[in-house]
């Protein structure tokens, strides 16, 4: 048996994120001792190595949950399509690596096969093809859809620049925006939902980020502040995973560097008081080195 010090050390993961993967079902000790300190076991073990997998592969939290509870769960078939996967990510990455040597080394280079938003564009234009009357009832017209896509097409520089900031690559963004498009009637359901009830789900933000930064004498990385971080966090991804799908690795990154912005600073030092912005990117400052 390894305590969760032990476990932690062994992978580089923090306590506070096991403690994490034990609240929400992810990964349970295998004992729990009288005192409370948690202790796993082989099995375990393998389930942690199984979790940290799928991670590698972007899959979210709740994925992996719903992948290892399922009965017909079969590790080895598991494992070849990891590493299958896994081999894939390789390659590309591989591929960018040559791409960064080569331009080191001063030699021309105009390769943009990694930044390319064709795909994104196809599927835009197969959407409206197959789901006209979505289009019409959601977008108002095809038209308006059709400018929809003239502004990503013109736009699209930015747009991947977005996109490898938010989500580490156009490939991923393109996935993740193939998913809304396939869910695309149920998102827009949801997020009509979500306007009728704006007021509530503001006002719940506002509560959580009011109690994060309420005392800002509390250390920002301590567990008591990442834990209320993490619940502000938690709610921010169940409020926009009912309309806008997943967030993107980079997501929390880019509100980090948005606290750098003067303007927005201002606004939420307005809202809750003096260094509260500050305050606030400093305890997510501390979760994102986890």
């Amino acid at each position: 048996m390894k305590t969760i010090s032990q476990v932690a050390g062994l992978t580089g993961i923090s306590t506070r994120t096991l403690q994490y993967y034990d609240e929400i079902g992810l990964l349970k000790p295998s004992e729990t001792t009288a005192k409370g300190y948690r202790l796993y076991g082989d099995e375990a073990l393998e389930r942690l190595q199984q979790i940290l997998f799928f991670k590698e592969l972007d899959f979210k939290l709740k994925d992996i949950k719903e992948i290892l509870r399922t009965p017909d769960f079969d590790k080895l078939s598991a494992y070849r399509s990891q590493k299958k996967l896994l081999t894939l990510k390789r390659d590309r990455l591989d591929k960018l690596i040559a791409l960064l040597e080569k331009l080191e080394r001063g030699e021309p280079c105009m390769s943009f096969e990694e930044f390319n938003l064709n795909e994104y564009i196809d599927a835009l234009e197969q959407f409206k093809r197959e789901n006209a009357e979505e289009v019409v009832k959601y977008w108002g017209s095809v038209e308006d859809f059709d400018q929809f896509i003239s502004r990503v097409r013109d736009d699209k520089d930015n747009v991947a620049r977005l996109a490898v900031k938010q989500f580490g690559s156009v490939e991923k963004y393109t996935e993740a925006m193939k998913q809304n498009l396939a869910h695309f009637p149920e998102l827009m359901e949801k997020a009509k939902a979500l306007q009728e009830n704006k007021d509530d789900v503001l006002k719940r933000s506002d509560d959580l980020f009011r109690k994060l930064t309420a005392d800002r004498s509390k250390v920002p990385d301590s567990p008591e502040v990442q834990e209320m971080l993490q619940e502000l966090m938690d709610f921010t991804r169940e409020t926009s995973a009912r309309w806008t799908g997943d967030l993107g690795e980079g997501y929390w990154d880019m509100v980090l560097e948005g606290y750098g912005n003067e303007l927005i600073r201002k606004v939420t030092d307005q809202k809750f008081g003096e260094g509260a912005a500050d305050y606030a990117a400093e305890a997510l400052r501390a979760y994102l080195k986890k």
